[in-house]
């Protein structure tokens, strides 16, 4: 972590917080291709550790620096990388600081409906530091997003938990199986007017690497689930699960991708 980093978080939290958001929008990377979320999660680690010395400080940094109202923010700009270091800050905040848990899940599903997909992978990196720390909770409140959400927040939820280290545990694997196959049966009854909408063709290019991100986990449930869709004849999961067979990580269960791919035939 970057000394210049410390120092400035803890200037910032003795009430100078400007040469922090200066050093976060000089180093942003944008406009680019990737921002730089190493640097989101540095920030987000530092403050996440003073919630206990500095809580009343960091919850107005993390409030400041994610704006409140994403109409404000053009995208692919330092703006948005700031709002982004705010979204990820509260989510490691809130893994340590139980109280804000609440506030921080309402204003996740918040900017989960965001349309610029910056702020939406940031979303989802604030609530993969709440999985790790609280699984339970956050699995049920991604289960919400995935049964109840929109498009852009069931994309959000499927990029969190579709994030290999996470697979690891027993119970996050459970909730990812039972997330994507709601997810897709949602998509499968989609009427043919909104499939092409920006936030159904978003959902599913997501679910055309997710998919196989999961089934590597659990090979056995993730193939079954490939062929029950496989037999829906619908077009767009028909792609989903193309893209999904031609992932060099299923390149090891040949035979059951061939049976998907033949029943897709």
């Amino acid at each position: 972590m970057h000394y210049t980093l410390s120092s400035l978080v803890e200037r910032a939290l003795n009430g100078t917080h400007r040469p922090l958001e200066f050093y976060l929008r000089e180093n942003s990377r944008l406009p680019g291709a990737r921002a730089n979320m190493e640097l989101a999660n540095d920030v987000s680690y530092l403050l996440a550790a003073s919630v206990s010395q500095h809580p009343d400080t960091v919850r107005f940094l993390t409030n400041y620096f994610t704006n409140g109202d994403t109409r404000k923010v053009v995208s692919n700009t330092p703006a948005e990388f700031v709002m982004i270091c705010g979204i990820v800050a509260s989510g490691a905040c809130a893994a340590v600081q139980p109280a804000w848990r609440a506030e921080t899940f309402e204003m996740l599903r918040r900017y989960a409906c965001s349309s610029h997909w910056r702020v939406r992978r940031g979303v989802a990196t604030a609530y993969q530091h709440l999985l790790a720390a609280v699984p339970d909770t956050t699995g049920e409140q991604l289960m919400y997003l995935a049964s109840e959400g929109n498009y852009w927040q069931q994309c959000a939820a499927i990029t969190t938990i579709a994030e290999e280290p996470l697979l690891y545990v027993p119970d996050v694997l459970s909730t990812a199986l039972q997330l994507q196959h709601i997810i897709l049966e949602r998509l499968h009854n989609a009427p043919f007017e909104v499939r092409k909408g920006e936030d159904f063709r978003t959902l599913k290019r997501t679910l055309g690497f997710t998919l196989s991100v999961i089934t590597v986990s659990a090979p056995e449930q993730g193939f079954a689930l490939m062929r029950l869709c496989a037999t829906w004849n619908d077009t767009d999961i028909t792609w989903i699960l193309r893209e999904n067979l031609n992932k060099k990580r299923l390149a090891k269960f040949a035979e059951d991708a061939r049976v998907v791919s033949n029943l897709l035939a």
